[in-house]
């Protein structure tokens, strides 16, 4: 790319000093600020004269945005996940779009351990009731949890997450379950993991956790009849997309004691209004959607996206890819 053509480059989000090097040295850049769940006027001005956009998750990318911006020649998803942007108004007009598979996976299963393991053993109930003067005594019987080892973990998509979740569970001596039509024999043979059918994970398995794409199959998956088919004393995590679940008929699940209890790392909507009842519910852990939140996993996000920003703009294949075909075309 020639420097002195300096294609213009919008960036939704700042971003922490030296993540956006590989951007600056070659792009003109109009960068938003830190957070936001839309792009802000300077950004919007700035659509029909833009070439390339760099976006996180909370942007929509949809038909009325794409109209704006006539001389796009990617869009880039600092993410893995691509459902706030309209793949099909993208490759209708040829245009690529990249996101950042890989990177995040340990991140991402290491805070599933995380919360699940949280979640199992009480911690924020626990903290909250030593912190605010309930704690008296030692109890035999306070704050008692589940175990990990032994139990049935039943995973819910076994890709790259799902698989670097099931090898972190086996040290905790846990049997892994899981529910993936395109899984690998032998990552299955390696686990010693048992494949299923959806209904029958979750009438067997002690946690049940979500590593799947949001979809229009996986939009509610487990909605009001999968919560009936679980253990009335599992847990559920989940940290691939919020509307995975249906969270009203979580929510009655929780409260009804139809499940044990809850841990997310995504919800629907996000952010989750501070007012929502999932927060009073003592059997539900919510965090903000900080499964890849390490420096080292956001920074290669981000350089990621750049990469594919930077393909893009050179008219070359994007080396991570969500739409393929319009090279094929």
């Amino acid at each position: 790319m020639n420097k002195k053509s300096s294609p213009l480059v919008l960036v939704s989000h700042a971003l922490p000093d030296g993540w956006l090097q590989l951007l600056e040295e070659r792009c003109e850049l109009i960068i938003g600020p830190p957070e936001g769940n839309q792009l802000v006027e300077k950004l919007t001005a700035k659509l029909p004269f833009a070439e390339g956009l760099f976006t996180l998750l909370t942007i929509k990318v949809d038909e009325d945005l794409l109209d704006k911006a006539p001389n796009l020649k990617v869009v880039s998803n600092m993410a893995v996940g691509y459902d706030n942007i309209d793949i099909d108004a993208c490759t209708r007009r040829s245009l690529p779009v990249g996101n950042t598979p890989g990177v995040l996976t340990e991140g991402t299963a290491d805070l599933t351990i995380a919360i699940m393991l949280a979640a199992a053993r009480r911690l924020i109930e626990a903290h909250q009731d030593a912190r605010e003067g309930r704690w008296k005594t030692w109890s035999p019987t306070g704050w008692l949890g589940k175990d990990l080892s032994g139990a049935k973990l039943g995973i819910v998509g076994m890709g790259k997450i799902g698989t670097a979740v099931a090898k972190r569970a086996k040290g905790f001596g846990m049997e892994i379950l899981f529910s993936d039509p395109n899984s690998n024999q032998d990552l299955i043979d390696q686990l010693d993991a048992k494949p299923m059918e959806l209904d029958e994970l979750l009438e067997e398995a002690d946690f049940v956790t979500l590593h799947v794409p949001l979809t229009t199959e996986t939009r509610h998956m487990i909605d009001i009849k999968a919560l009936q088919l679980m253990k009335p004393n599992a847990l559920l995590i989940n940290t691939s997309r919020g509307p995975v679940i249906d969270q009203l008929a979580l929510t009655q699940a929780l409260k009804e004691g139809k499940i044990g209890g809850a841990a997310l790392d995504v919800t629907d909507p996000e952010p989750l209004p501070a007012d929502n009842e999932l927060y009073s519910l003592k059997n539900c852990l919510i965090v903000p959607h900080i499964g890849s939140a390490t420096w080292n996993t956001r920074r290669k996000m981000a350089e990621r996206a750049c990469q594919n920003l930077l393909a893009g703009l050179e008219g070359i294949k994007l080396p991570y890819c969500v739409n393929p075909e319009i090279y094929e075309a």
